[in-house]
């Protein structure tokens, strides 16, 4: 049994859509510090202690049963009551907690002493109402006014926050309970007597307020397996891919990201319903994001095409239609955040929505090819084309800010983003001697993602009876695939340029990046195998995965956000172009990586990233301190590994799956179960037989399936 690696301090996090609750491991809250009940980025509940006669508890233990419920365990010190000394240890005292639109908190109170007792139970429950931005900065500002009132006759505590027109507020009602609660001092008091080896009871409700809209709180007391989250647990369940393996850490791995990306569906009003899109990531995270929305909507292309469908909804309702320069903003553009907090309601950040990113907007375009190809369905595209052609506008126009047939990135916001590429940190893009690149940047994943998106939008305007549109696009990609292999390539160091700088000279830092470009498919075949040597170097490949930046580098620390770490989503993607290119036991070694990474964190769950420290024999995986945990991009490299070893494409247009299996020893077998091509559901076999693969379809209509190498599946390069 591996060595666990907790992520963070310990600490109780549960959440459902854009709710969450952040406690110490006892349950409580206490401030000042980054806990609460956070609601569309609004903390309505800062501080949360519970007390006997004025004694603290004591935690036994404490955890999460579920994303979106935790079940803490406490007993009694040695207090003082009126019928004399309480002993230590003599009172269980154990608080449920469920997530469902409001928050249902139950407490039960158990006594294991052979006399009856009574005692006051004492909650102090305090708002602050401070926005999540402040409080991920740790300022303390208080802009409008409080004011709280308790109703004796209804037993509710209502706390009421309002700064001009906007509104948030949080009321506790006692629901059922064995007796009633009294407010004084700040106060929720009630006076508890228990029999001897009897139990006490009460509930708490939480409502949960945003201006005229309540989000009420569940009403059932204890497990009900019938209440709507567990419901939609087993849906979920049942609607996604299923695995079976003989190798148990992959197993694990795979079902705690199905798990992950559970807990971070996050629902949205789409067009005309509701549909679900990932969210990035807990605590901080619980919001729509373009760029990770969609990447995460690519890796789940098999597992659940339905992330793709609903992401390409919500952000094309989103897509800008005006000039901003506060807000990044510019017309055909995809969003990069959007937030629902005090800050954002005053346009004092620029998230209503912010648009500071380069690269959402081509990934919208390969996610709408790949939902098509995952699911068959034409009206997709039909549907979807008024935002692609918006998206392919500002490709051409301010994507390409200095007409160069490059696309390149500058904020002309005062708050905005220095970079707007997934490497996001302030420092993570510097020149070979450590020195922060000056901008505009023309950084080259996002040549490989407009690449990709170019080619990948010819075949839709070819389905849609557009050959000349289709023919259009096709050229101007063979002419970025000149373009950009002259600009870019270094043949001294055999790898590309991180970037091209302001001045258009090449940034030759040996980066993460460019295996993004074998994802996208922009590298000449007889380059690849330099590309993908560099970075299995031991510079590069940590061992636990492919670093950020070089460990030759003078920038490098392993324990930085994004000059050294290990991400996951990063090395999916690189692992997904390994594949392309036929590199298929370099596939193997980085998905082992990353596998064995997971085995090593609680859970076998992938944090957002990990310290980009050389692997050695006894040691393990290390934490980032800060990183976010479950997130979505992390969760989901695990179907993106899965992909790349299977070599699955599929081509629900044509009534197809194609597969170029290539299982490593220590994945022997692999079976998948409930695989969607478009209207049909397969169950496939995947086995090594003298080291190659082999495969069996055990379930639905063998006749889908077919060799293919990827290669041949995806866009191809343009002939020079």
């Amino acid at each position: 049994m591996p060595f666990k690696v907790q992520v963070g301090p310990p600490q109780i996090a549960i959440h459902q859509a854009m709710t969450v609750l952040l406690t110490e491991s006892n349950g409580q809250i206490i401030w000042p510090s980054d806990k609460g009940l956070f609601f569309f980025d609004t903390r309505l509940i800062s501080h949360w202690t519970v007390f006997a006669n004025g004694a603290e508890w004591d935690l036994l233990n404490g955890g999460a049963v579920n994303f979106d419920a935790a079940r803490i365990f406490l007993t009694n010190r040695a207090f003082l009551t009126e019928d004399g000394p309480i002993p230590a240890e003599t009172l269980a005292f154990q608080i449920s907690r469920v997530l469902d639109k409001g928050l249902h908190e139950d407490l039960d109170i158990t006594n294991h002493s052979k006399k009856p007792i009574r005692f006051n139970l004492e909650i102090v429950v305090r708002s602050d109402f401070a926005d999540v931005f402040d409080v991920k900065s740790k300022r303390d500002i208080r802009r409008g006014h409080i004011d709280t009132d308790w109703s004796e006759h209804r037993q509710t505590l209502r706390t009421t926050y309002r700064n001009a027109d906007f509104h948030r507020a949080v009321s506790v009602s006692v629901g059922r309970a064995d007796s009633r609660a009294v407010y004084a001092n700040g106060r929720l008091s009630f006076e508890v007597r228990v029999p001897p080896q009897g139990k006490w009871h009460a509930c708490l409700l939480y409502e949960l307020i945003d201006g005229d809209t309540r989000y009420h709180a569940p009403h059932g007391c204890g497990d009900d397996p019938n209440s709507p989250p567990a419901r939609q647990h087993r849906d979920w369940r049942e609607t996604v891919l299923k695995l079976r393996s003989s190798n148990e850490e992959f197993y694990r791995f795979f079902h705690q990201a199905i798990d992950d990306m559970a807990a971070l569906r996050l629902p949205m009003e789409g067009t005309d319903h509701l549909v679900f899109i990932p969210a990035a990531g807990l605590p901080w995270f619980m919001a729509p994001f373009g760029r990770d929305s969609l990447i995460v909507s690519l890796q789940n292309i098999l597992v659940y095409p339905e992330f793709a469908r609903g992401a390409l909804d919500v952000l094309g309702r989103w897509q800008c239609r005006e000039r901003d320069p506060y807000r990044d903003a510019e017309p055909g553009k995809i969003m990069h955040e959007l937030r629902y907090g005090e800050l954002a309601h005053f346009r004092l950040i620029p998230h209503t929505p912010y648009y500071g990113t380069a690269d959402a907007t081509p990934l919208f375009l390969v996610t709408l090819h790949a939902a098509w190809r995952a699911t068959g369905d034409l009206s997709l595209l039909e549907t979807f084309l008024p935002v692609a052609e918006g998206c392919l506008e500002w490709i051409d126009n301010d994507g390409d800010r200095d007409g160069d047939g490059l696309q390149e990135y500058q904020t002309r916001s005062p708050v905005g983003y220095e970079n707007m590429a997934w490497k996001d940190a302030g420092d993570s893009m510097t020149y070979a001697d450590g020195t922060p690149v000056k901008g505009p940047k023309a950084l080259c994943e996002l040549q490989g993602y407009v690449y990709d998106a170019w080619l990948r939008m010819a075949e839709v305007f070819d389905a849609l009876g557009k050959p000349d549109r289709a023919a259009e696009l096709r050229q101007k990609a063979a002419n970025l695939f000149r373009r950009f292999n002259d600009a870019f390539w270094d043949e001294e160091t055999g790898y590309y340029a991180y970037m091209l700088d302001g001045e258009k000279q090449k940034v030759t830092t040996v980066a993460s990046n460019p295996g993004h470009l074998l994802w996208s498919g922009i590298v000449p075949p007889d380059r690849a195998a330099r590309v993908v040597k560099r970075l299995m170097a031991p510079d590069m490949n940590s061992g636990w995965g492919i670093r950020t930046l070089s460990a030759n580098h003078p920038a490098f620390n392993p324990y930085s956000y994004q000059n050294g770490s290990v991400w996951p989503h990063d090395n999916s993607l690189i692992a997904l172009g390994f594949k392309r290119y036929g590199f298929a036991e370099e596939v193997s070694d980085i998905a082992r990586a990353i596998s064995d990474a997971a085995s090593h964190f609680l859970l076998s769950q992938l944090p957002e990233l990990y310290a980009g420290v050389q692997r050695a024999n006894g040691n393990f995986p290390v934490q980032y301190l800060g990183a976010n945990v479950p997130q979505a991009w992390a969760a989901g490299s695990c179907f993106a590994f899965l992909q790349a070893m299977l070599g699955i494409q599929p081509d629900a247009p044509n009534d197809r799956l194609y597969v170029d299996p290539a299982l490593p020893a220590w994945l022997p077998d692999v079976t998948l179960s409930d695989l969607r091509v478009g209207r049909h559901k397969l169950d496939i076999k995947f086995h090594r037989q003298n080291d190659k693969t082999v495969w069996d379809v055990v379930k639905g209509d063998a006749r889908l399936v077919e060799f293919r190498r990827v290669a041949d599946v995806l866009p191809k390069p343009p002939t020079a």
